[in-house]
């Protein structure tokens, strides 16, 4: 072989190895400090009415029923959810599959939506992976990394 060929089969194994160590290095960043915000996504509006009360046929709680917090209730109000590895969410999760901050949810026109913040390992919404704010119906399971989750009345 050449030395000219040697030379560019050096340089594109450099360049190779670079864009490997820059991706890795994005899904650190990401992970650690969540995702940056996308300018297109919705953003959850109030409801209409501000009742500290559910309506009949409403959530009341949030309740994680797998995971090493499986039992913990968190009562529904009108203020998001965090879910996350964060120590700033409304629930923190020690879960090495789950990003700092990994989900929201949040009332929008009187029912509750999950949104996945841009997670490395994804919001499942019983066994769909959800990629935008999608409704959660009472007691369908809600599932990060280990930690599964359910609203109920």
């Amino acid at each position: 072989m050449s030395e000219l060929t040697l030379l560019l089969i050096r340089l594109a194994f450099l360049a190779v190895l670079w864009f490997f160590v820059i991706a890795a290095v994005g899904v650190i960043r990401t992970d650690l400090f969540g995702a940056r915000p996308a300018s297109a996504a919705p953003k959850p509006t109030k409801p209409a009415k501000t009742a500290s009360k559910p309506k009949r046929g409403e959530p009341r709680q949030m309740i994680v029923t797998g995971g090493p917090l499986q039992g913990t209730v968190i009562n529904l109000t009108d203020a998001p959810i965090t879910i996350g590895r964060a120590p700033d969410s409304t629930l923190v999760l020690a879960d090495d599959y789950a990003s700092s901050r990994h989900a929201r949810l949040y009332p929008q026109n009187g029912q509750w939506i999950v949104e996945d913040l841009g997670s490395t390992n994804g919001t499942y919404l019983d066994r769909t992976k959800i990629t935008r704010p999608t409704p959660v119906p009472l007691g369908v399971p809600i599932r990060i990394g280990k930690t599964v989750i359910e609203l109920r009345k």
